[in-house]
C-alpha cells in the first residue's frame, strides 16, 4: 500500500517550488484559515493546533476559530492575542440538525469572503459544515485526530455522522496512517495527492529533561526524590481507560509501596476515578493536578508515562513524554508510529493489571537521556511542521 508520510524537509522544498513567492509577498494582509473545533481547551488536538498557530508565519497566514460551545476555552485569550477571532456555533444534537445547518449557512454568507479554506477538526459534523463550505467556494480539509473503534453507542453515532466526510472534503489530514484509515478508509489514504499525515509536532526545546526543574516540581508536589513516579496526561474519558491505570498502580505499589501516580487533566469521569482511589485506599499516593499549562515541567517529575487507552490517533502527550526522555508503556491498540525514540513499550489490554505492573518493574530504573535530536529527525519538530503547513495554505491561496 503506497501511503504518503510527510518528510517535512522534502515536502517543504516541494512546496517552495509550487509557490510564487513574489505574488505571495504582494498580499497586504495574511490569508485567513477557519479552524473548526469543539472547544479550545487543553486537549491533544487543541494543543497541536495551538502549537501550529504559535509557530506559523502569522504575517502570511492567520487562524480564526468556530467552536461548538459558548464557554470560554483555555486558549481563547491567547488566540485573541495572536490575532485570531473566535465564533460560537451551537453544539450539534440530532434534534437541532436544521438549526445547525442554518447557522453555518448564515455564518458563511457573511464571512466566506474572509477565508481561503475551512480546516475541520471536529469530525462528527464535518460532512455538514464542509459541504456547506464547498458551496461557498472554500477549500475544505478534514483532519482526523483519532483512530477510534466501535466500543460504545457514542462511537457508533460518531461513525455514522462522520462517514460521509470522505465524500465531501477536498483534502484529508490525519495524525497517523491508522487515524486516516479508520476515518476515511484505505482508498483515500492511498491517494497521496489528497491525503497527508501531519505529525503532532511539538516545541522540542521546552521538553528537554532538566534536574533543576524536576527538583522544583517534586517539591511543589510534595514528592521525595527517592519516590518512583508514574504519570499520565489526558482527559478523564472512557477512551483513556483511567480505571485500568488505577488498577495497575494498585498492583505496582505491592512492589514499590512508596510509588506515586500523577494524573494530569480533567473530565466527566474524574470523580469516578477519585472515588475508586478512595475505595482502594491509595488516594494518598495519587495526585490529581487538574488541567495544567506547565506540562513540560510536570513531565520532568515523572519516571514513567503510562497510557492504556482503548484507542488513540497518535497522542501528542506520548511525543511530549518521549521528548522529555521518559520511557512509556502503552496499550497495543495505539499505533506503533508513535514510537520515535525506542523508549516505548506496548502491552495488550488483555493482560492483567498485575502483568502491567510487573512490566513496569522491569522497565525501571533507567538513565534518562536527551532525545531532542531523535524527535527532530523523526519530523516532530513544530517549526518545520509549521513551515510546511504555512506553505500548504499559501498554495491554496495562489490557486483560488
Amino acid at each position: 500500500m503506497a501511503v504518503l508520510i510527510i518528510d517535512i524537509k522534502e515536502l517543504h522544498l516541494m512546496s517552495l517550488t509550487f509557490l510564487h513567492r513574489k505574488d505571495i509577498r504582494r498580499m497586504d494582509k495574511p490569508i485567513r484559515i477557519l479552524q473548526v473545533i469543539g472547544v479550545m481547551n487543553r486537549g491533544g488536538a487543541e494543543t497541536m493546533i495551538m502549537n501550529l498557530y504559535r509557530n506559523i508565519d502569522r504575517t502570511k497566514v492567520q487562524f480564526d476559530f468556530v467552536v461548538h460551545t459558548n464557554e470560554v476555552g483555555s486558549f481563547d485569550e491567547e488566540i485573541k492575542a495572536l490575532g485570531g477571532r473566535i465564533y460560537h456555533c451551537p453544539r450539534y444534537v440530532i434534534r437541532n440538525h436544521i438549526g445547525y445547518k442554518k447557522w453555518w449557512k448564515k455564518f458563511l454568507s457573511e464571512h466566506s469572503q474572509d477565508y481561503i479554506a475551512v480546516h475541520g477538526h471536529i469530525g462528527s459534523t464535518a460532512s455538514i459544515y464542509l459541504s456547506i463550505s464547498n458551496s461557498y467556494g472554500l477549500y475544505t480539509i478534514a483532519h482526523s485526530h483519532n483512530a477510534s473503534g466501535i466500543s460504545t453507542l457514542k462511537d457508533v453515532v460518531y461513525k455514522l455522522l462522520s462517514y460521509n466526510t470522505r465524500n465531501v472534503a477536498k483534502c484529508f489530514f490525519a495524525c497517523s496512517q491508522l487515524a486516516g484509515i479508520k476515518r476515511y478508509g484505505r482508498q483515500i489514504v492511498c491517494n497521496n495527492k489528497i491525503f497527508f499525515v501531519l505529525n503532532n509536532a511539538i516545541d522540542t526545546e521546552k521538553y528537554i529533561c532538566n534536574d533543576c526543574i524536576k527538583n522544583k516540581k517534586d517539591k511543589e508536589l510534595c514528592i521525595d526524590e527517592s519516590q518512583i513516579v508514574l504519570g499520565n496526561v489526558g482527559r478523564f474519558d472512557h477512551q483513556k481507560n483511567h480505571q485500568f491505570i488505577i488498577d495497575v498502580f494498585y498492583e505496582y505499589k505491592k512492589h514499590v509501596p512508596s510509588a506515586v501516580l500523577i494524573l494530569v487533566g480533567d473530565g466527566d469521569l474524574k470523580n469516578e476515578i477519585l472515588e475508586k482511589t478512595n475505595k482502594m485506599n491509595i488516594d494518598d499516593s495519587v495526585i490529581f493536578t487538574g488541567v495544567r499549562s506547565d506540562i513540560p515541567e510536570l513531565l520532568n517529575a515523572f519516571d514513567l508515562f503510562i497510557m492504556p487507552s482503548f484507542y488513540e490517533g497518535l497522542p501528542v502527550s506520548v511525543i511530549e513524554a518521549q521528548a522529555s526522555g521518559l520511557k512509556c508503556l502503552l496499550s497495543d491498540t495505539i499505533t506503533k508510529e508513535v514510537d520515535i525514540t525506542g523508549n516505548v513499550e506496548f502491552m495488550s489490554l488483555e493482560k492483567s493489571p498485575k502483568d502491567w505492573a510487573e512490566k513496569i518493574v522491569s522497565m525501571l530504573p533507567y538513565e534518562r537521556k536527551n532525545t531532542q535530536q531523535k524527535i527532530i529527525d523523526a519530523g516532530y519538530d513544530i517549526k518545520s511542521t509549521a513551515e510546511w503547513l504555512t506553505d500548504f495554505y499559501l498554495k491554496l491561496a495562489e490557486n483560488k
